[in-house]
């Protein structure tokens, strides 16, 4: 038993090593494109993996938190894609900071992972998210969540064991991509929530902030939609240096 788990421990921390960068072509970004979008944007697939856009915003908030010396007290993960996360410290600016990283997250972490895998960190990128996602089980709050969160976890390892490294930094890239084009949908979301269905506002980060400051909330989904917008230049400019190198 304990070889074995001594085997494990070093194939685990052997996937954090760099390892050679994926062959690309541009035929190939281009189906992986499609295929994050097929995840994305309808209804049926997004229903799935907007799941783990949600896992992705939520733990934006618990990280900003973090950052700024707050302590995490639950998350909370719904099947509706909503969730919540809570933290205890000082407030003013520092709950600003920490309310505001949830809507632009997935698309940070999305250009992070289309990044890492064209360069060869995939495994590591995939390591690491495994990693993340099993330490938040500790602060889950509800069956649902903890079910989503398995769930998620469980797709990891999966591609993790039964992928082949060659293969990874082709998965990551799609990963990062479909987490890309799911944070412009809930961008949209949000924003629609904004104009069409006000009677949901206490569901909006953006609201919730104007709440707590005097900066209205069109501002707020202004410097959303700045950083996801910057978070889409990184990848696009990540995916051009691997099509120029063709």
């Amino acid at each position: 038993m304990g070889g074995r788990l001594s085997t494990f421990g070093e194939w685990f921390l052997g996937t954090f090593a760099r390892g050679q960068a994926p062959v690309v072509s541009s035929i190939e970004l281009v189906l992986i494109l499609a295929g994050a979008a097929a995840l994305s944007v309808p209804r049926a697939t997004w229903r799935w993996f907007g799941l783990v856009s949600t896992v992705v915003h939520e733990l934006g908030h618990a990280f900003s938190a973090l950052m700024v010396g707050h302590r995490i007290t639950g998350i909370t993960l719904r099947l509706d894609h909503s969730g919540r996360t809570t933290s205890f410290g000082r407030s003013g600016l520092r709950t600003v900071w920490s309310g505001f990283w949830g809507y632009p997250v997935p698309a940070v972490v999305g250009a992070g992972l289309v990044w890492a895998g064209l360069t060869g960190w995939g495994p590591a990128a995939m390591s690491a998210g495994t990693l993340v996602l099993v330490l938040t089980v500790l602060f889950i709050r509800n069956a649902g969540g903890l079910l989503i969160l398995l769930g998620t976890i469980a797709a990891a390892v999966g591609l993790m064991l039964f992928v082949p490294p060659v293969f990874t930094g082709h998965i990551v890239v799609g990963l990062g991509l479909a987490l890309l084009v799911g944070s412009v949908r809930d961008l949209l979301n949000v924003t629609l929530v904004h104009l069409r269905h006000r009677h949901r506002l206490e569901t909006s980060d953006a609201y919730l902030l104007s709440r707590r400051t005097v900066i209205p909330s069109a501002v707020w989904l202004f410097l959303f939609t700045a950083v996801i917008g910057g978070s889409w230049f990184l990848a696009w400019r990540a995916v051009g240096m691997v099509v120029a190198a063709l």
